[in-house]
C-alpha cells in the first residue's frame, strides 16, 4: 500500500488530538483561573531497515501556559485573585493536595469554604470551615476574618488563613482531574510572600481569538490529510484498472 496513506493517516489522527486540546481550552475560556493546555507537533522518523525516508507527525501536550489572566472586579468578598505568582492550595477529590488560581470561593451547606469547582480550600491544618456570620473578609495574606452572628461591628474573629504557595510553575503539571500538582508528588510549603486581592477574580488565560484561529487552521490541516488519503485510494483504483486492461 502507498506509504502516503500511512503518513496522512498519522497526521490526521494527531491533528484531531491537537484539535481536542484546543477545544478544551476554548470550553474553559470563562473558567476563573484556568490555565490553557499547550499542544505541539513533533517529527518522528520511521525506524526500521533501510533509509529513513518517512517521517510521521506526532502531537504532544508538553504542559500548560502559566501566564496570568486578566483581573476582574466583582465586589464579592468571597472572590480573591492572586497578585503575581502563587497558587491556592485545595483538596482534590482523592484527598490529596492540589493547586489552583481559581479564587471564586463559596461556602457550602456545611460551612466549608470551597472553590467554584467544589474543591475544599485548605488552611492551617486542613479544609477551612466558616462559622455562621454576618460578614466575612479575606485579607491580603489570606487571613479570613468574620463578624459572628448577633455581634456588633467591632467584634471580629479570625477563623483561619488560606494556604498560599509559590512553587515553580515548571515543577507543576495538570493531573487527570485538571488540577495542578507537583510533578514529584510532594506538597508545597506555605509562602507568606504570596498576596491576594479580595473582591476580584482572575480570568482564564485562554486567548479566544488565537484559539479560534487555531481551530480553523487545524480543521484545514485535517481536511488536507483526508484528501491525501482519498488521492491514494484513487491512485490504487486507477492502477488496478490498468492491470485489468493489460
Amino acid at each position: 500500500m502507498d506509504r502516503l496513506l500511512y503518513l496522512s493517516m498519522s497526521a490526521a489522527q494527531n491533528t484531531m488530538q491537537a484539535q481536542s486540546v484546543n477545544s478544551h481550552n476554548l470550553a474553559n475560556v470563562s473558567t476563573p483561573g484556568f490555565r490553557a493546555d499547550l499542544s505541539r507537533f513533533i517529527s518522528v522518523p520511521v525506524a526500521g531497515e533501510g533509509f529513513e525516508s518517512r517521517v510521521y507527525a506526532s502531537q504532544t501536550t508538553p504542559g500548560f501556559n502559566a501566564d496570568g489572566g486578566a483581573i476582574q472586579q466583582t465586589g464579592n468578598p468571597l472572590d480573591v485573585a492572586i497578585e503575581g505568582e502563587g497558587y491556592i492550595a485545595i483538596r482534590r477529590t482523592d484527598g490529596s493536595e492540589g493547586y489552583t488560581r481559581a479564587g471564586d470561593f463559596r461556602i457550602n451547606s456545611v460551612g466549608m469554604l470551597e472553590t467554584g469547582g467544589g474543591h475544599a480550600v485548605l488552611g492551617n491544618g486542613g479544609p477551612i470551615v466558616i462559622p455562621p456570620s454576618e460578614k466575612i473578609e479575606i485579607g491580603s495574606d489570606g487571613t479570613i476574618t468574620i463578624r459572628p452572628l448577633g455581634q456588633d461591628a467591632a467584634t471580629l474573629a479570625t477563623v483561619n488563613r488560606i494556604k498560599l504557595v509559590r512553587p515553580d510553575s515548571a515543577n507543576l503539571q495538570k493531573a487527570t482531574d485538571g488540577q495542578l500538582v507537583l510533578k514529584d508528588g510532594s506538597v508545597a510549603a506555605p509562602d507568606a510572600s504570596v498576596r491576594v486581592t479580595s473582591g476580584t477574580l482572575e480570568s482564564s488565560n485562554v486567548n479566544m481569538v488565537e484559539a479560534l484561529v487555531d481551530m480553523i487552521s487545524l480543521a484545514r490541516q485535517f481536511e488536507i490529510n483526508i484528501k491525501a488519503m482519498q488521492t491514494v485510494k484513487e491512485n490504487d483504483e486507477s492502477a488496478a484498472q490498468m492491470l485489468r486492461i493489460s
